[in-house]
């Protein structure tokens, strides 16, 4: 079925939004994997949402723009958020906020599964710091959320207008920039002239997923999106997906409904706990390293990327589909897990 930008379009340019990507991120073939006969005459493509530029690249820029967008309006000088030592989310949120000339506090939870030097001061901590962000390292056992809650009302006390960024960028608000990049991925599917028959995501927090989903739902696309859980357990990550992308849809237009049937998530790829190491993710890094030339992070990229091959190379999907994998950054966690790949 031809699907419809027009309605999806429109509904995106009614909420404030700041640009922070540099145009369409390319999408490339996988042509060597591709070539391989373990793949089953599948077509691979990646859509290079590590590209994104600024500070670092990665998936997170686009919820930022919308977030961006919503806190300029509101008239903040300060952008508050939390996540793990690692957070790709965190580390973008103070990069947008050097840029913008903002506040940035990081507030910074410890990992249950990785306590090595490398994951406490490598990787995204070191670009934190060089942004030029305020952190806040907790530990075991806090609650971060509380903690930004109080860190706000002291910052209001000073005078400051701070503004909250959620978890991941990932709330209804923020999923909006992967509805634009659903609409985005149809132009560039449509100038290369083929469909894609499925777009395979990590999904930890679910914002990139719903967003996409609302994104191809709103323009019916009857292309399906496939989310590879690393954060939760398959039943709460699909869940979590049903119930953002309805809240997304709920912004865009509010007569689309969505079917449970329509959200895809594979819980086989998470392992003992996120972030913690598998041996079919450091398999697919390498893969992807040695066969392509690309780099792909291990808590989010490696584990949805195994399961795309682990899919491919069961005969899930017949020869000649065409397979899209959206890149999502997080390079920096690389330097973070070199223990992992040793």
């Amino acid at each position: 079925m031809p699907h419809d930008l027009t309605h999806l379009e429109a509904a995106l340019a009614a909420y404030p939004r700041a640009t922070l990507l540099e145009g369409a991120t390319p999408v490339q073939k996988l042509s060597r994997l591709s070539n391989l006969p373990e793949l089953n005459g599948c077509n691979l493509y990646v859509k290079r949402d590590d590209l994104t530029g600024l500070g670092g690249g990665g998936n997170k820029l686009r919820k930022l723009e919308f977030l961006l967008g919503e806190a300029l309006a509101a008239g903040a000088d300060t952008l508050v958020t939390w996540g793990g030592f690692q957070s790709n989310h965190a580390r973008l949120t103070a990069a947008v906020a050097a840029q913008q000339g903002l506040a940035c506090e990081l507030i910074l939870t410890p990992s249950a599964v990785r306590h090595d030097d490398d994951f406490c001061h490598n990787g995204n901590v070191v670009l934190d710091a060089l942004f030029g962000a305020n952190m806040h390292r907790l530990p075991p056992g806090s609650a971060p959320d509380a903690y930004a809650d109080d860190l706000v009302e002291k910052l209001k006390q000073q005078g400051k207008q701070p503004f909250v960024m959620p978890l991941g960028g990932s709330s209804p608000r923020g999923s909006l920039g992967y509805a634009a990049c659903a609409a985005e991925i149809l132009h560039q599917a449509d100038a290369l002239g083929l469909q894609f028959d499925r777009i395979i995501v990590p999904n930890g927090s679910a914002g990139t997923h719903s967003g996409l989903l609302a994104g191809v739902t709103l323009a019916r696309s009857c292309t399906q999106i496939v989310g590879y859980s690393v954060l939760a357990t398959e039943d709460q990550a699909s869940a979590t997906t049903l119930e953002k992308t309805r809240q997304v849809l709920q912004l865009l237009d509010p007569a689309t409904s969505l079917e449970e049937s329509a959200v895809h998530v594979d819980g086989s790829q998470r392992g003992q706990a996120y972030g913690a190491p598998t041996d079919t993710m450091l398999e697919a890094v390498r893969l992807l390293g040695s066969r392509e030339g690309l780099l792909t992070d291990p808590v989010y990229g490696g584990k949805a990327f195994a399961g795309m091959l682990a899919a491919v190379r069961r005969g899930d999907y017949p020869a000649g589909s065409n397979l899209l994998f959206v890149m999502t950054g997080g390079l920096p966690g690389l330097f973070a897990y070199r223990t992992a790949f040793d």
